[in-house]
C-alpha cells in the first residue's frame, strides 16, 4: 500500500511538473554560451548618455539567454542600448535549459554577471529585465545580494512576486501529494525551483520578509490580466513606495496577451522601454495584438 501510495505521487508529480513545463515553455537545444548576434553581450560596449546604464535581461524557467528575452534584447541594442544577457541556473551536464535551481543559487550567478559587466563597461548601475522566473530574480537579486547600490531600475514582467499557482495545478498538486511530498519530489528530479518560486516557496517567503522595494531603485512591474501562469495575476504586484505597477491592458485593453506571449509581445516593449527611461516615456500609439498562450 505504501509503495502505490509514493507511486501514485510521484505519478501526479509528474503530470503537475510536465504541464508546468509545457506553460513556461522548453528551451531550443543549443548549447548556453555568449551572445554575440544583435549586440548583445558585447563587453567592448561602452553606453551612451542617452543610455547611460547597461540592461541585463533574465530569462524565465526553462528558458535561457537566447530563448525569451533575445528578441527584446535585439530591439534595445538596435535603440542604442548596450545589451547582455546569460544563461543562469543550469546544469552543468544540461546547460540547454536554465531557471532549473533555487533562487538563492541561480542569484549569484547572476549577481557575478552583473559586476562583470560593470566592470567592463564602466557603468555605476545596471537595469535590470526580467521575465516570469526572471522577474522574480530581478527583484530578488535587488534586494538580497547587497548590491542594490549598483542597480538604477527593474522591470520586472510577470514575476511570480507572491508566488503562482499556475491557474490551480499546484493547488491540485498540494491537494493530492502535500506540500511536503511535492517539495521532495520536484527536488529529487532535478527541479527545485518549483520548491522555490510558487506558492509557499522559500525565494518568495524570504523576498516577501520586510520590503521588496530597495531605496534608489525604480520599480515597474508589468502583467496581463490574461496571464494563466502567474494567477492570481495580482500576485505579480508590489505595492510599496517606488513600485509602479501595470497591466498591459491599462494601456491596450483588446491585447489578449498570456504569460509566454508577454515576453514577445510589443506593447510589452514598449512599456519596459518607458520603465528603462522614464524621461522620455511615451503613449502606446497603436496597440498590437500579442499571444494569448
Amino acid at each position: 500500500m505504501a509503495r502505490t501510495k509514493v507511486r501514485r505521487a510521484k505519478r501526479w508529480a509528474g503530470i503537475a511538473g510536465t504541464l508546468l513545463a509545457l506553460t513556461l515553455g522548453v528551451g531550443t537545444a543549443v548549447p548556453a554560451q555568449a551572445a554575440t548576434a544583435g549586440g548583445n553581450n558585447d563587453f567592448s560596449c561602452r553606453p551612451g548618455a542617452a543610455h547611460p546604464n547597461p540592461v541585463v535581461l533574465l530569462h524565465g524557467t526553462f528558458a535561457t539567454y537566447y530563448e525569451d528575452l533575445n528578441f527584446l534584447q535585439a530591439d534595445l541594442a538596435a535603440r542604442g542600448y548596450c545589451t547582455f544577457s546569460l544563461t543562469y541556473g543550469a546544469y552543468p551536464g544540461f546547460p540547454f535549459v536554465g531557471g532549473l535551481k533555487p533562487v538563492a543559487e541561480s542569484s549569484v550567478e547572476i549577481k557575478n554577471f552583473v559586476e562583470r559587466v560593470r566592470g567592463a563597461t564602466g557603468a555605476a548601475k545596471v537595469d535590470v529585465v526580467g521575465h516570469s522566473e526572471g522577474g522574480l530574480q530581478s527583484l530578488y537579486l535587488a534586494k538580497m545580494q547587497g548590491i542594490q547600490s549598483e542597480i538604477a531600475h527593474v522591470v520586472a514582467i510577470a514575476p511570480p512576486t507572491h508566488g503562482a499557482n499556475a491557474s490551480g495545478l499546484l493547488t491540485l498538486a498540494y491537494t493530492l501529494l502535500g506540500k511536503g511530498t511535492w517539495d521532495t519530489i520536484v527536488k529529487t528530479i532535478g527541479l527545485p525551483i518549483f520548491a522555490d518560486e510558487l506558492d509557499g516557496g522559500a525565494a518568495v517567503i524570504a523576498l516577501n520578509t520586510g520590503p521588496v522595494a530597495q531605496p534608489g531603485i525604480d520599480y515597474t512591474i508589468i502583467t496581463s490580466r490574461y496571464d494563466e501562469l502567474v494567477t492570481p495575476t495580482e500576485t505579480s504586484f508590489v505595492r510599496e513606495p517606488g513600485v509602479h505597477n501595470r497591466y498591459v491592458q491599462d494601456s491596450c485593453p483588446f491585447d489578449p496577451v498570456g504569460h509566454i506571449g508577454e515576453a514577445y509581445d510589443l506593447n510589452v516593449w514598449h512599456l519596459v522601454r518607458n520603465a528603462l527611461d522614464p524621461a522620455h516615456a511615451t503613449p502606446i500609439a497603436i496597440c498590437a495584438v500579442g499571444s494569448p498562450g
